[in-house]
């Protein structure tokens, strides 16, 4: 079953569950009440930061960093090289306060999950997420809590709350 670790101010850690930290300084920063289900994995080699009152289901990827460099920001790394013989590229990872991670999600590298939304099943983070939105496949926002409704609406460009 799962296991609260004491002094952890109410973490819930389910089996099997993996961290790959540095080592050498503090990269995983864990908030309040938080539950992760079986086999969660997490990379935090430079910085993951998971807020307050977060629920991740299981068979969750979290990972701050890649191998290699496939952008514009410096010069890309060839298919020609194993991917373990490349360069780790990093970028903190963010997920705000009372968010819910549905299973199989992988959030990578520079995502920042805002307060209060809920990543869909099979989704994959790899950008910025606004406050209080639900969110499927690859980052698409489907809707955006409206707090003068108090309803989860259909997400359009242009939605303001």
């Amino acid at each position: 079953g799962k296991k609260s670790l004491v002094g952890a101010e109410k973490l819930t850690i389910g089996k099997n569950c993996r961290f790959d930290l540095d080592g050498q300084k503090k990269t995983l920063k864990i908030g309040k009440n938080c539950e992760f289900g079986d086999n969660t994995h997490i990379v935090a080699l430079n910085s993951v930061k998971i807020g307050d009152n977060v629920l991740i289901a299981s068979k969750t990827f979290i990972s701050d960093c890649s191998h290699g460099y496939y952008g514009n920001e410096k010069e890309n790394d060839s298919p020609d090289v194993p991917p373990n013989e490349r360069e780790l590229s990093f970028d903190e990872v963010v997920i705000g306060n009372n968010v819910w991670i549905g299973e199989n999600a992988v959030i990578l590298l520079g995502s920042h999950i805002g307060n209060g939304c809920i990543i869909g099943a099979n989704s994959v983070i790899t950008r910025d997420l606004p406050d209080n939105c639900i969110v499927v496949g690859n980052n698409k926002i489907i809707k955006k809590y409206n707090s003068l409704t108090r309803r989860w609406e259909p997400f359009h460009e242009g939605f303001t709350d």
